[in-house]
């Protein structure tokens, strides 16, 4: 079966843009050419992926169940390149990290500078995604070393404690008030609540909150990252929750505050596992040696 590289970023591109011609921009290709590849490939498949729609495609329930398969084609490339560059420059391999943003921000950023001055011949990737991902990644073995909150965990693989963390209430002042001191699950059951969206620890902990009192969590307002957060936070959408080193990231302003939170639903701990198989053995102990070391 023929299956270039090519290929497989343009199907990924029209899954994602909706539209053949637009894909095509994107990967530079003339759209007489896009529309062969895709011909090609369903012709060699034996199913067809899209469906023509107004105004562009849609993708074929064949074409979503095959989609999985040509991502997992798409990271292994991505690792392929990026081994071999690494290689190519003399580095003692390529060690690919995934974690969800919290960890990043709190975390991992500090510790991955620690390791690039204490291991220069060593290159790192980050891949910033939720807990359900990063696991994910670490079944389909596209990353080395997988951080991921522990009561998400649905592995089956060895995991080493990494880190724990808290969330706390964020809201605004000219918006919202609460009583001084820790605040409880039914001071904000019934006011909107800013979560990130599914597979986050973030939303696994409010669904928990909001199930210790026989109720289920509305998510009207879940988004992608902590900054959209922030910004609906502001302008009194609703209340958020983060960690207070998050909070802290985005400098807040005087109008904005932050209140402690009652009970340890709102608790989380970090698992760390590894993919053997790709990283060099040593190279990978290093770096995973350093991720757990204890601070002094």
């Amino acid at each position: 079966m023929k299956f270039d590289t090519t290929t497989v970023r343009l199907v990924l591109a029209i899954a994602e843009e909706g539209s053949i011609s637009r894909a095509a921009d994107k990967l530079s290709l003339a759209v007489a050419a896009a529309s062969r590849r895709v011909s090609d490939l369903e012709e060699q498949l034996g199913t067809k992926l899209f469906k023509r729609v107004p105004h562009g495609v849609t993708i074929t329930e064949s074409g979503a169940k095959l989609l999985e398969y040509i991502r997992q084609i798409d990271n292994l490339i991505d690792r392929l390149e990026g081994d071999a560059q690494a290689l190519n420059h003399g580095l003692d391999g390529r060690i690919i990290i995934g974690a969800p943003k919290a960890v990043v921000i709190q975390f991992l950023a500090r510790e991955i500078s620690v390791i690039q001055r204490k291991y220069p011949s060593i290159s790192l990737k980050i891949l910033e995604e939720n807990s359900k991902i990063v696991q994910q990644l670490l079944r389909d073995k596209v990353i080395d070393v997988g951080i991921y909150e522990l009561k998400s965990g649905f592995l089956d693989l060895p995991k080493s404690p990494y880190k724990e963390d808290r969330l706390v209430l964020v809201y605004s002042r000219p918006h919202f008030q609460f009583p001084d001191g820790p605040v409880g699950v039914d001071a904000f059951l019934d006011l909107p609540v800013v979560s990130l969206g599914k597979g986050s620890a973030v939303l696994s902990a409010v669904q928990r909150a909001y199930r210790s009192r026989g109720r289920q969590f509305p998510a009207n307002f879940t988004v992608s990252g902590f900054d959209t957060m922030m910004a609906m936070v502001r302008h009194g959408l609703g209340v958020g929750l983060m960690p207070p080193e998050v909070l802290r990231s985005f400098h807040p302003e005087e109008s904005l505050a932050s209140a402690e939170l009652v009970g340890d639903w709102h608790r989380r701990s970090y698992a760390l596992s590894c993919a053997e198989g790709h990283a060099q053995p040593q190279t990978l102990h290093n770096v995973v040696a350093e991720l757990l070391r204890k601070p002094l």
